[in-house]
């Protein structure tokens, strides 16, 4: 399995008698809301703070970004350009963002997960290769790694990381230009070709 597919992203958008419900204030469809996002909002958040030895911070920045969600929930047009999952991601991102500027980075510690393999050897060579791209991306400022990590790891597309950055288009394809050659250098430079 590979970094990409242990993502855990939402199946589906809540459907919209759900949505209009949880907007409502219903205790039931928000719950479904909180159990749809929860784990995607946490796996965001650890993404973005683990490389930097911030990890244990991740389930704080969850309950954070379910708080405000729900919050402003009422104000979420499903007529609008984000689906209901971008919206949601937005917020999480913004809240890791404005944390990791806050915190001071702390060296990397073991919080890498390793990507599944058949065999010790490639378990072993997938962890070691794991953790190397983890440190190089640890190394990005958080704005550069949260583009990378928004782009090359829950896909969205360029427009939406823009919207839930607040940055122009052509800034968010810079940053992840620049982020996604500054990891290749610093691989290249411990001789691992990305």
């Amino acid at each position: 399995m590979t970094a990409r597919a242990a993502v855990r992203r939402p199946a589906d958008e809540l459907d919209d008698l759900t949505l209009r419900r949880a907007q409502a204030g219903d205790p039931a469809a928000l719950r479904t809301l909180v159990e749809r996002y929860q784990r995607p909002i946490w796996d965001l958040c650890w993404r973005m703070a683990a490389p930097i030895g911030l990890g244990d911070r991740a389930e704080d920045l969850t309950q954070d970004t379910l708080v405000r969600v729900c919050r402003a929930l009422p104000t979420f047009d499903p007529r609008g350009p984000a689906r209901l999952s971008t919206w949601i991601l937005t917020i999480a991102a913004r809240l890791a963002l404005n944390e990791l500027r806050r915190q001071r980075p702390e060296p990397l510690g073991d919080e890498v997960i390793a990507a599944s393999a058949a065999t010790p050897r490639q378990h072993h060579e997938a962890r070691e290769a794991g953790e190397r791209i983890a440190a190089a991306v640890g190394r990005l400022t958080a704005e550069a790694r949260a583009v990378l990590i928004l782009r090359d790891v829950y896909e969205l597309d360029y427009e939406a990381i823009a919207t839930a950055l607040s940055l122009e288009l052509g800034t968010v394809k810079s940053r992840l230009a620049r982020a996604r050659a500054a990891v290749r250098a610093t691989l290249a430079a411990e001789g691992m070709t990305p």
